[in-house]
Order: structure tokens, then C-alpha cells, then sequence
């Protein structure tokens, strides 16, 4: 059974930095998309975000939440729960 997993980011260019690690990790299924956050209704306040889909393995959520943290982002490991 495969994971999905959200890191969100303030800015684009993190959003799609670190979709491009991902890629070239080998994840197959990685998508940059902008992510309104509850609350928002103005266009210009959405965040970019990260989709990612990967096996089942908790040692990506530990890796993502790195990951995140380290571009001001934050780790959403249940984005659709």
C-alpha cells in the first residue's frame, strides 16, 4: 500500500526545489501544486505544497518532516485524512 505525504512551502521556488530532489531520488509520483490553507481566501496567502506518493514506509514521514523544516515549510502526513 502506498503513503501520501504534503509538505507545504511559503515560496515556489522551495516547493519545486524540493520536488526536484524527489525525482531524482526516484519518487514517481511527485506533483507541485499551490495549497489553499483554511481560512484563506485570498489567492496571493496560498502556499506551494509538494504532493508525493511513496511506499508505505514511516522512515519517509522522518525525512519529509526534515526536509520541511529546513525550507520553513511544514509536513502534512495525512493530506487527505
Amino acid at each position: 500500500m502506498d503513503a501520501e505525504h504534503l509538505l507545504v512551502f511559503p515560496d515556489r521556488d522551495a516547493a519545486e526545489l524540493v520536488a526536484e530532489q524527489f525525482e531524482a531520488a526516484g519518487l514517481a509520483d511527485v506533483r507541485v501544486i499551490r495549497e489553499a490553507l483554511a481560512g484563506e481566501d485570498d489567492s496571493e496567502a496560498h502556499e506551494w505544497a509538494v504532493h508525493v506518493r511513496t511506499p508505505d514506509d514511516p522512515g519517509y514521514a522522518v525525512e519529509f518532516l526534515a526536509i520541511a523544516e529546513r525550507h520553513d515549510g511544514w509536513y502534512d502526513p495525512h493530506p487527505h485524512g
